[in-house]
C-alpha cells in the first residue's frame, strides 16, 4: 500500500517488507497453510531461519528440549507464533542494529506473544494480534534510522509514550504511532492491526479505542499486554474496562489474562532452569 502523501512529504523512508515475509504472508493467506512450504521458506533464507531458530530457544518460550529447524519449532509452537517470529526477525533486520532499539525488540516480541495468546484464548483474531503487538513501537525504529542522535535524546528524555509523541510531532512532524501504522500498511498487515498500532498510545493512556469491531478488539489486548507488563496491580480494572468498551465478556478477558501471563512466566522460569 502507498505511503500516505503527508508522510512521504516529510522525507521519513519506510522500509519495504523483505521478499521472504511477502511470500510468507502469501502462504499464509491460503485457506489450508502448506506448513512445509511455509518452512521450507523460511529456511531459505539462512541468516533469517537462524535468527528465528535463536528466539525459538530463547528464554520467552521456554521450551525443553532445544529445538533445531523450523519445522520443529512450528511441531512445538504452532505456525502462527513461528510466523510471528519470523515477522519479528524481518522487522530487525529492516534497521540497522543499535543499542538504543533492543528494548524496543524485546518489548515487542514479549507483548506480540502476550497479544496472540490472548487473542487465541479470546476467540479473536490472533494473528492480527499478534503482528500488531510486535509492530507497535516499529515507528520508534523508523525515526531512529532517519536521525539516530536527535531521535535517541528523545527517547533518553521521555519518560513514557505520550511525551515522546509530542515531542516527535514538535521535532519531526509526525509521530512514531502514525509511522508504525504507515509501515505495517506498506507490509500488508490487516486493517485491525493496523488501527491498532495506529491507536495504542491514545489507548493506553486512556482514550478511546478505535472505531470498527476488529480494530476495538485488537487495541483493547494491546492496553491489557500494557497492563501486564507495566502495571500488573491494575488489571483487574484495565480489563474490566476494555471489556466493556471492546463488547467481551469481562470475567473471560480477566481470566484470559491471568493465565497469558502466567503461562509466559512459567515458560521463562522454565527456560532460566
Amino acid at each position: 500500500m502507498p505511503v500516505a502523501p503527508e508522510l512521504r512529504a516529510l522525507d521519513i523512508d519506510i522500509p519495504a517488507q523483505p521478499q521472504a515475509l511477502v511470500q510468507l504472508s502469501l502462504l499464509l493467506a491460503e485457506d489450508d497453510i502448506n506448513l512445509q512450504a511455509a518452512a521450507s521458506l523460511i529456511e531459505t533464507d539462512m541468516a533469517l531461519a537462524a535468527a528465528v531458530l535463536k528466539a525459538v530457544n530463547s528464554s520467552l518460550y521456554g521450551l525443553k528440549g532445544r529445538v533445531q529447524s523450523v519445522q520443529q519449532a512450528i511441531t512445538y509452537l504452532g505456525m502462527r507464533e513461528v510466523a510471528a517470529i519470523t515477522f519479528e526477525m524481518g522487522l530487525r533486520a529492516a534497521f540497522p542494529p543499535a543499542p538504543e532499539l533492543e528494548p524496543v525488540w524485546q518489548r515487542a516480541a514479549r507483548r506480540g506473544l502476550l497479544m496472540g495468546r490472548l487473542g487465541s484464548r479470546l476467540a479473536l483474531d490472533a494473528w492480527a494480534a499478534h503482528s500488531a503487538g510486535l509492530f507497535e513501537e516499529c515507528g520508534k525504529a523508523v525515526l531512529f534510522r532517519h536521525s539516530p542522535t536527535h531521535y535517541g535524546a528523545m527517547l533518553r528524555a521521555a519518560p513514557a509514550d505520550p511525551e515522546l509523541v509530542t515531542l516527535e510531532r514538535t521535532g519531526f512532524g509526525v509521530s512514531h504511532d502514525a509511522l508504525g501504522a504507515a509501515l505495517c500498511e506498506t507490509w500488508g498487515l490487516g486493517a485491525a492491526a493496523v488501527a491498532s498500532v495506529r491507536h495504542h498510545v491514545a489507548a493506553q493512556a486512556g482514550g478511546p479505542l478505535p472505531e470498527g469491531t476488529g480494530p476495538r478488539a485488537i487495541c483493547a489486548l494491546s492496553v491489557l499486554a500494557h497492563a501486564l507488563t507495566v502495571a500488573p496491580q491494575s488489571l483487574d480494572e484495565v480489563a474490566a474496562t476494555m471489556a466493556a468498551q471492546a463488547g467481551l465478556d469481562p470475567t473471560l478477558v480477566l481470566r484470559a489474562a491471568r493465565q497469558t501471563h502466567d503461562q509466559l512466566a512459567q515458560a521463562q522460569q522454565q527456560g532460566r532452569a
